[in-house]
């Protein structure tokens, strides 16, 4: 089923200022999250996601717009609906997991479905059936009968998770459900998270502040910033093609190198004086010249290559003399930061270089890589 969100709005009040007054932390936000895909809210904190989804839940009360699945309306002002939160059939996920401590891995599971909203209840064989069949997807087949505070953090975020499944909702709610856990384990859960989403097909909107995770889920992604969407695009998009200057910071590391339109080549290249001299982009939006831009580029786009002099040849396009400033072992790659004329560019190779601070390296910024961003 497909959830839509249209022209969702949410203000709450100010209470960090002296002033009153309030403040839109939704800001008129419409999202198609379509049948069967992986849909995430990325962004910092504060930036909107978690509202827009507790709105989605029906925990908060949207002050304009409307939310529905297909042709089933959830709310609407205009129509005045607000169908309850227990009575949208939909499944939900905490950060924090709220697991019934006192019961068993059998018994959460089973009490959650005893108290859906279903017309006729559910008959005693399909709740077990479905506990069942849930638990084993997530793999807790074999510790139906343990206490739930007998579990690990894992362990108790898959039986969440199967808690959720079981209901076979329309629609999966995650609100950052992987944040508590340790890097490995966030790891193996993430891994087994997609197989499950993909294997059962449910309409999934999930919400983070992990680039990876988002990036490693989904097949559609939402940047907010300030209750508004940056940009939405599949997730390799986003990080190779950023919109806004935002998305650009926010997603990966970027190296932003500031000046000014100089002049536009016969096709969406553009000529952007800068410190380090001219430097050659493609445009993303329409920047006449005169405009002040960003050169945006990734490190792992940046071409290193050793000089035996100490100047870069003037005939080559985005070529640069830099010295090497500084450089960090990450295990599977090198980070490399380069001066040029008092801006540093940030590089990335996968294995070793023999490159020691000091040295003097020839940088290419293929224009096919660098963005200019207003």
């Amino acid at each position: 089923m497909t959830l839509y969100l249209e022209d969702l709005s949410k203000a709450f009040d100010d209470r960090s200022s002296s002033l009153s007054g309030s403040f839109l932390a939704v800001d008129q936000v419409s999202l198609e999250i379509e049948d069967g895909k992986f849909f995430t809210l990325l962004g910092p904190s504060g930036c909107g996601k978690s509202t827009t989804l507790r709105m989605v839940a029906g925990l908060e009360i949207p002050d304009d717009g409307t939310i529905r699945i297909d042709d089933r309306i959830l709310y609407s002002r205009p129509q005045r609906v607000n169908v309850p939160a227990q009575k949208r059939g939909l499944g939900m996920v905490f950060q924090s997991y709220a697991i019934w401590p006192h019961m068993t891995v059998r018994g959460n599971v089973q009490f959650a479905l005893r108290g859906l909203h279903s017309r006729p209840r559910m008959k005693r064989s399909e709740i077990h059936e479905r506990t069942e069949k849930a638990l084993d997807l997530v793999g807790l087949g074999g510790l139906m009968d343990r206490r739930a505070t007998k579990l690990s953090g894992g362990q108790q975020q898959r039986l969440a998770l199967a808690r959720a499944i079981a209901a076979e909702p329309p629609v999966m709610l995650l609100d950052e459900p992987l944040s508590n856990l340790d890097k490995s384990l966030r790891e193996s859960i993430r891994l087994e998270l997609k197989r499950m989403q993909r294997n059962l097909g449910i309409t999934t909107l999930y919400v983070t502040h992990d680039q990876v995770e988002a990036m490693a889920l989904s097949n559609t992604i939402a940047i907010m910033n300030h209750g508004k969407v940056e940009q939405i695009g599949r997730p390799r998009d986003v990080y190779n093609l950023p919109k806004t200057l935002f998305v650009a910071d926010f997603i990966g590391a970027m190296n932003l190198i500031t000046g000014v339109v100089a002049s536009r080549k016969a096709n969406s290249e553009l000529v952007v004086d800068t410190a380090l001299g001219p430097l050659v982009g493609h445009d993303v939006d329409p920047h006449p010249p005169g405009s002040p831009v960003s050169i945006a580029i990734r490190p792992e786009n940046v071409v290193i290559s050793q000089l035996n002099g100490h100047t870069a040849s003037s005939t080559e396009t985005n070529s640069l003399a830099a010295v090497l400033s500084r450089r960090e072992f990450h295990g599977e790659f090198v980070e490399l930061w380069f001066a040029v004329e008092g801006v540093e560019i940030r590089t990335r190779i996968q294995g070793q270089t023999n490159l020691q601070v000091g040295d003097i390296a020839h940088l290419g910024l293929p224009s096919a890589s660098c963005a200019v961003l207003g």
